[in-house]
């Protein structure tokens, strides 16, 4: 069967932008190997953070802001939660380059943020402890995301304007033949379309071979855990989600959410993996425990046991930003790949450029910081 449009991978960035197509009177047909939201991908875990004056580059900030008003869309259009507004307190040294990046974007961009002391932390939030070198940035309009509402408020919506979603369909090859894409899944099935999007997430890689496309990615494995902690310190109405960035390290986590409890992990490190392989569980690593426990008692010691973890994974690029282009010697094949543990609170907004990308419209955004090109 011919489409207009077929996106490989149905998460985050793939489920949106079908939405996006599908609203634009497109026949779109999303393919996802298994059924999203699910958690054998980058995308579950319950919650990620949103943040707008941003460490990682300015040039980020406007995709951000933009994304936050699609949120902001897709909660006026779901009865799911989509967003809580918890606040996010970026911890660092004073002098350090995502500190830096944060404040200047604040300022560029005239976004609300309060540059505090460690002092200052301590009296605002009684369940961090931390010495005086370090300072916080604390931005009160971010806050997280609830992953899975977004992906499922998004799958509905796509559905409701006529697109069609398969799940548990894998892809194993895509093809450019003439003016148009072949898909072939790995039950021999094939459809065609004007042209695809592939957001595959850690899988990108070895779909790309299919056509010709040789781009450094690096599937990493990655965990995150859950405490014990006491809700009058710790809750989403008294304790904000957080990033420490420090001394090669660096942890992020979120308030306990209807009582589930402080939710903690390790930005940083990993193990590269075959995204198609089981993943060790969580805890058969000693570090998977060990550094979260260790940070939590030096940083946040009023937290509680670990109740449990999981495992995930993230997709890097050598320098830690996306990739959203079209692949090079192929116009109507358009990529979103290598997100990098950064990706999620950016989807709404891919989804769109995803959509202007395939219909041929130019996005509102510089996107050379995310080009293919850039790896030459």
């Amino acid at each position: 069967m011919h489409y207009d449009h077929i996106i490989v991978g149905a998460g985050s960035m793939g489920v949106a932008a079908g939405y996006f197509l599908a609203k634009k009177g497109q026949n779109v047909l999303l393919l996802d190997a298994f059924n999203p939201p699910h958690d054998h991908a980058s995308h579950h875990g319950e919650t990620r953070l949103i943040r707008y004056a941003y460490g990682e580059g300015l040039y980020y900030v406007p995709m951000a802001l933009r994304a936050k008003e699609l949120w902001e869309q897709l909660q006026r259009q779901t009865d799911e939660t989509i967003f809580h507004q918890t606040g996010i307190v970026n911890i660092g040294y004073k002098d350090h380059p995502f500190m830096n990046n944060v404040i200047a974007s604040a300022k560029q961009f005239d976004l609300p943020l309060e540059v505090l002391s460690a002092d200052e932390i301590q009296e605002k939030w009684a369940g961090i402890h931390i010495p005086k070198k370090l300072i916080g940035c604390f931005e009160p309009t971010s806050g997280v995301l609830r992953v899975e509402n977004c992906i499922r408020s998004y799958r509905t919506l796509a559905e409701k304007e006529g697109a069609t979603i398969r799940t548990n369909s894998k892809v194993v090859a895509v093809r450019s033949v003439g003016d148009i894409v072949e898909v072939e899944l790995a039950t021999g099935e094939r459809f065609t379309a004007n042209t695809a999007i592939i957001s595959v997430g850690a899988w990108a890689k070895q779909l790309l071979h299919s056509l010709a496309l040789d781009l450094p990615l690096n599937p990493i494995r990655k965990t995150f855990a859950w405490y014990e902690a006491e809700e009058a310190l710790y809750d989403q109405q008294n304790f904000p989600g957080f990033a420490f960035d420090f001394d090669g390290e660096a942890y992020y986590g979120f308030p306990s959410i209807d009582g589930a409890g402080l939710k903690i992990g390790r930005h940083d490190g990993g193990d590269s993996i075959n995204p198609d392989e089981a993943r060790v569980p969580f805890g058969d690593i000693v570090e998977d425990k060990s550094d979260l426990d260790a940070f939590l008692q030096t940083y946040m010691p009023k937290v509680g046991p670990m109740k449990f973890g999981k495992t995930c994974m993230y997709s890097m690029t050598p320098d830690e930003d996306f990739i959203i282009d079209r692949h090079p010697n192929h116009s109507n094949i358009t990529i979103a790949a290598g997100f990098s543990g950064h990706g999620f609170k950016f989807a709404s907004v891919v989804g769109e450029i995803l959509s202007d990308l395939a219909m041929n419209e130019k996005p509102q955004f510089d996107l050379t910081p995310f080009s293919i090109n850039r790896f030459k």
